[in-house]
């Protein structure tokens, strides 16, 4: 069960800085703001919607295909996913750009201040996911405008199943086009805050979605997720983590579980629960491809935390 994960690839470069921001900004003078932060601690961490749903999902034994456009600096990543049997045949290199990125800047108090650079993720509508054989389900997840609005057509011409996850992409897109995505998948995800603005930006109530998709999906951090279905809503509590490190990528690795689940053919509170598992067990780590662990430690952690087996 081969599934085509359109998304971005990207590095995240995260810097820490030994004090709070507001120690250096004055309010009556950000008008003219010039500030430089030593960050002694750094970290560089592999990234992106496309990346994290891939990575995930290969954990729980699923066959992840990103299709992305990344640039001339991708080798240190190309040598991560090769080494994990990802397979890369539907990543275009654009050699004159750079693979996007995000430099995050944190504070003391949490704060953040980021800087993201699409880079090659803007040409992400050079790849075509009718040119990709053997594909069984799909997601759309945050990429280039043209390349999202295309991969939603062209999964629904082919007739493959996919979700919309609009993420932080949503604002790319009007109304209509919301719409539209909304009428050709099967599913979408979204978290809560998300969701309102989804119904915002369509006019269409969670009711109104939910009667043109197969599953309407909320994610809620630390309170669990709701799985809207035609038939019924299933709220499923959060799975218990020992630890929480690091909540960045959890929305990820939920989406992981979803597909996972979807293709097993679970039950939705069943495919809730993994899902929630997966992102319980993702803010354990730094970073967002750091946890490490397979399917058969999977199911017995889901066995310890649900009562029962999936398989």
């Amino acid at each position: 069960m081969t599934t085509l994960i359109c998304g971005s690839l990207a590095y995240d470069t995260i810097m820490v800085f030994p004090d709070q921001f507001k120690n250096h900004i004055l309010p009556d003078k950000v008008h003219i703001l010039n500030l430089s932060f030593l960050v002694p601690r750094m970290r560089r961490e592999f990234g992106g919607c496309a990346g994290n749903i891939a990575y995930n999902l290969k954990l729980l034994g699923g066959d992840p295909v990103p299709m992305a456009t990344v640039g001339q600096d991708f080798g240190p990543y190309r040598d991560w996913f090769t080494s994990l049997g990802i397979r890369l045949d539907q990543v275009k290199v654009v050699d004159d750009m750079f693979t996007p990125q995000a430099f995050i800047t944190t504070d003391l108090d949490n704060n953040q201040i980021t800087a993201f650079h699409p880079g090659a993720m803007m040409r992400s509508h050079e790849n075509h996911v009718r040119d990709v054989p053997g594909v069984t389900f799909g997601i759309v997840s945050p990429d280039g405008r043209e390349g999202m609005l295309q991969n939603a057509r062209e999964f629904a011409e082919a007739g493959i199943p996919f979700i919309f996850d609009p993420g932080q992409a949503m604002p790319l897109f009007n109304g209509q086009e919301l719409r539209d995505f909304i009428e050709l998948a099967d599913y979408v995800t979204v978290n809560d805050y998300e969701s309102n603005l989804l119904q915002e930006r369509t006019g269409w109530t969670e009711r109104e979605i939910v009667q043109r998709v197969k599953a309407y999906v909320t994610t809620r951090g630390p309170r669990g997720a709701l799985l809207h279905t035609p038939k019924k809503t299933y709220e499923v509590p959060p799975a218990h983590e020992r630890r929480v490190v690091d909540p960045t990528g959890c929305g990820d690795a939920f989406r992981a579980g979803l597909i996972f689940g979807i293709q097993k053919g679970y039950d939705w509170l069943t495919i809730g629960r993994i899902g929630n598992l997966m992102g319980a067990l993702k803010v354990e780590y730094p970073g967002t491809q750091n946890q490490r662990f397979d399917f058969a430690q999977f199911n017995e952690e889901f066995r310890q935390q649900f009562g029962y087996s999936l398989e």
